[in-house]
């Protein structure tokens, strides 16, 4: 069996932290059908947060920090389903919902390569063809750019489960896994994220090491300063292999 084999994800594969989840979604397939079009998205970046009482540490950086809301309750459900917020006031973001059903935890889709349903992807995100090598990278680098690529919608798509396909207002989403983890995974900070959160002591951004569709790291406001004070390389960006 190829080692790039993937399958269906199952809820009791999503029933861990988001932490721990997160690396195995490294390389797997993100495939929507929205309005009829076919998008598929190979994950190469995610971001692990944990809810209020999730794990033996608090995490200062998540949506669910402090409990409950309108807003996060996507997040306290059963894992595989899609938490779908929208950042900024502009983008719709998309994550997995990991642990079990009363637990908050959720892993981030930050970047991807578009493996099928290219043309609908350009529509999506204004791209004018031909595309060069790059945009073809940019189409999906990148949590705004990625939720756009996959044509899900907040708020009419958050809660769509990626584990049983099942339709939510004209879209449907699944999630296949590799059947063996990437080989080269990187961890560092998670990019973006404002204070302690943002910094080395959350190294809880993975990526596949080398791949050109990881986007670039950012400090968020005051993580710089944060790492500086706590470990003295805060002019560093933060990363190590596994």
């Amino acid at each position: 069996m190829s080692s790039d084999a993937l399958h269906r994800v199952t809820r009791a594969e999503l029933d861990g932290l988001a932490v721990d989840v997160a690396p195995r979604l490294l390389g797997a397939e993100l495939r929507t059908v929205v309005a009829g079009s076919e998008v598929r998205l190979r994950l190469t970046e995610v971001e692990a947060y944990h809810g209020h009482g999730t794990g033996p540490r608090v995490d200062p950086g998540s949506h669910a920090r402090m409990g409950r809301t309108a807003r996060n309750a996507t997040m306290w459900g059963a894992p595989g389903h899609l938490y779908v917020y929208l950042s900024h006031g502009i983008h719709s973001c998309v994550n997995v919902v990991c642990g079990p059903e009363g637990q908050a935890g959720g892993i981030l889709m930050r970047a991807g390569e578009v493996v099928a349903g290219v043309d609908a992807v350009a529509v999506r995100r204004g791209a004018t063809p031909p595309l060069t090598r790059t945009a073809l990278r940019d189409l999906a680098r990148g949590p705004g750019r990625f939720g756009q690529a996959v044509g899900l919608r907040h708020p009419i798509h958050d809660g769509v489960d990626a584990v049983t396909g099942d339709e939510l207002e004209g879209a449907r989403a699944e999630l296949w896994v590799r059947d063996e983890p990437v080989p080269d995974i990187a961890t560092g900070p998670r990019v973006g994220v404002a204070g302690i959160a943002g910094t080395e002591a959350f190294p809880w951004r993975f990526w596949i090491a080398g791949d050109p569709t990881v986007s670039p790291f950012r400090w968020g406001r005051g993580a710089q300063a944060e790492s500086l004070h706590t470990t003295g390389v805060g002019s560093m960006i933060p990363a190590r292999g596994r």
